[in-house]
C-alpha cells in the first residue's frame, strides 16, 4: 500500500514539477531556476483559481460565523451531537461548506513536499541517472542546470529574508479576512465573555500563524519560500477582487 502511495506521488506529483521546471528553465531566457519556479508557481495557481475563490469566500463567511458558532458551542458544550447538528444547520442555513475553506491548502501541501524533494534532487551535483529517468521522452536536457536566483540566492539552501517576507504576507492575506471588531456591548455578559474568546483566537491565528510558518521556512531551502511567496501574493491579489466582488454583489 505504501509503496503505491509512492508511485502515485512520484507520477502526479514530483513527475510533473520536475518536468515541468526544466522545461521552464530551458526555454525561459537567462535560464534562471529562480524565475522558472515563479512561473510554474503562477501555472499552478491559474489551475487553482476556482477552488481558491470558492476557498476565499468560505473563509470570509466562517471568520464572520465566529459569533455564532461559539453561541451554539456554549448552548450545547455538554451535548456534543447537538452542537453538530446546530452546526451542520447553521452550514446548511448560511450556505457554506466548511470543507471547501480547506481544500487549496489541503492540494498546496503535496505541491510544496514534491517541489522540495525535486530541489533535492539538485543540491548535491545536479541530474544524476535517477533523475533521469523521471525525464519524459520528449524534453532532452544537458546537465548544465544552475540553482540560483538572479545569481544571488542559492535555492537549495535557507535565505531567511525570504521566510520573513513570506511570513509579513501570510499576515495580511490573513487580516483581509479577519471581521473588524465594531467595538459594541453585548447584550449579556456570556455573550461578551464569547465575543472576547472569539476575538483572541482571532488575533492568535493573524500573529501566530505566519511566525509559525517564518520558523518553518527559516531552514527549508529557499526554493519552498520563494514557491510560498508567489503563492500568497497571488492569493491577495485573488482575495483581493474576490471579496471586493463579494461586497458589490
Amino acid at each position: 500500500m505504501f509503496e503505491l502511495f509512492i508511485s502515485f506521488f512520484h507520477i502526479v506529483l514530483y513527475q510533473p514539477l520536475f518536468n515541468g521546471l526544466i522545461l521552464l528553465y530551458q526555454y525561459i531566457p537567462g535560464r534562471d531556476f529562480g524565475i522558472a519556479v515563479i512561473v510554474l508557481t503562477v501555472l499552478i495557481r491559474l489551475v487553482m483559481y476556482p477552488l481558491g475563490t470558492k476557498g476565499i469566500k468560505t473563509q470570509k463567511a466562517l471568520s464572520e460565523l465566529q459569533p455564532k458558532m461559539k453561541e451554539i458551542q456554549e448552548k450545547f458544550k455538554h451535548d456534543k451531537e447537538k452542537q453538530g447538528r446546530a452546526m451542520m444547520e447553521l452550514y446548511k442555513k448560511e450556505k457554506i461548506n466548511p470543507l471547501s475553506g480547506c481544500l487549496p491548502l489541503l492540494i498546496q501541501l503535496p505541491i510544496i513536499i514534491a517541489l522540495y524533494q525535486v530541489f533535492l534532487s539538485f543540491k548535491e551535483a545536479g541530474l544524476g541517472p535517477d533523475q533521469l529517468q523521471s525525464l519524459y521522452p520528449f524534453i532532452h536536457f544537458a546537465n548544465d542546470i544552475s540553482t540560483s536566483f538572479l545569481g544571488i540566492i542559492e535555492l537549495t539552501e535557507p535565505f531567511w529574508p525570504l521566510a520573513i517576507l513570506v511570513g509579513i504576507l501570510q499576515f495580511f492575506q490573513t487580516k483581509m479576512i479577519t471581521p473588524k471588531q465594531k467595538g459594541l456591548f453585548s447584550k449579556s455578559k456570556q455573550q461578551d465573555t464569547m465575543g472576547q474568546f472569539s476575538s483572541m483566537m482571532q488575533k492568535q491565528m493573524l500573529y501566530f500563524f505566519p511566525v509559525f510558518i517564518v520558523l518553518i521556512l527559516w531552514r527549508l531551502a529557499s526554493v519552498v519560500a520563494l514557491y510560498l511567496l508567489v503563492f500568497t501574493l497571488f492569493s491577495i491579489v485573488q482575495q483581493y477582487f474576490t471579496l471586493k466582488k463579494t461586497k458589490n454583489d
